[in-house]
């Protein structure tokens, strides 16, 4: 089963079915999405997941809306008569309560949202037919912090999240409990990953450096002994010359720690320096 499903299984089995405010406001997210038809009499809703027909299904029964269940090749089918009770359902305002705000995202996730496996990429999105309805959602969400982006596909909308920690927020929001845990124990293995391959190819860079430099110096001093040339060079320059011939892979303070009277990592590369210029001379 699907991450998307998983989510879906555990919001179906919340306990609220004796809550009627509750369920009215779960059943208005499920019509406001791009899985709902609205036509003249009727409201028809469709899904291929059957987690969403179930709790579709418990929500009308709890509310005692009629309903005709059916099945289309794949799809799950709830056709509704248009009563002077669901017209009203429809209409529902936005109440000051929080948690009947969260029922009515929640009802819309279910009712056309998809979530992909986070250990290939995050990545959240609800479908919507009408644009109003989409506004409607994005701003209940962003009363509790969570913002989700907005793009529109041909005559279809869509509200969709692509950072981890929006998403997990998401989840929380709308009552995913279990799923957000789940989904940051995977944020929190790929962001440790991350980190380590950042720190690995860091120092990876870093030590190509210093085996690129020892190597240029290497051959700079080496330059200098075939022009004979070295006997000439200062002794503080012959000192650090004599200590990176045998010491190629150190770095430039732990040369300078060796050195007779210690010095720090740039005056051991203002030598260095010295030297690399004298064998550019030469060169010439």
């Amino acid at each position: 089963m699907s991450f998307s499903s998983d989510i879906k299984e555990e919001l179906s089995k919340i306990k609220n079915l004796k809550d009627k405010e509750i369920l009215e406001a779960e059943f208005l997210g499920y019509i406001l999405t791009g899985n709902t038809s609205n036509n003249e009499n009727y409201l028809e809703f469709i899904t291929e997941n059957e987690f969403n027909i179930e709790k579709f299904y418990k929500i009308l029964f709890n509310l005692d809306i009629e309903y005709e269940p059916n099945v289309r090749g794949k799809v799950f089918v709830a056709t509704i008569r248009k009563s002077e009770k669901v017209l009203k359902l429809m209409n529902i305002k936005l109440d000051s309560d929080e948690e009947i705000k969260k029922a009515i995202v929640r009802g819309c996730f279910l009712g056309a949202g998809s979530i992909t496996n986070p250990n290939k990429q995050y990545h959240l999105e609800i479908f919507f037919e009408e644009k109003n309805n989409l506004e409607y959602i994005s701003n209940i969400c962003k009363e509790f912090g969570v913002f989700l982006k907005e793009l529109q596909v041909k005559n279809k909308y869509q509200l969709y999240i692509k950072d981890g920690e929006e998403i997990s927020k998401f989840l929380a929001l709308i009552g995913a409990n279990k799923g957000v845990m789940e989904f940051e124990d995977v944020r929190i293995t790929k962001e440790i990953k991350n980190n380590v391959n950042r720190l690995v190819n860091c120092e990876t860079a870093n030590l190509n450096k210093i085996v690129n430099a020892s190597v240029d110096q290497v051959n700079d001093i080496k330059l200098i002994q075939k022009f004979k040339k070295f006997d000439e060079l200062p002794e503080y320059l012959k000192e650090i010359a004599l200590l990176r011939l045998e010491n190629p892979d150190a770095s430039l303070k732990l040369l300078g720690e060796m050195l007779e009277k210690p010095i720090g990592k740039s005056g051991v590369n203002h030598r260095l320096q010295k030297i690399h210029e004298i064998a550019e001379e030469l060169r010439r």
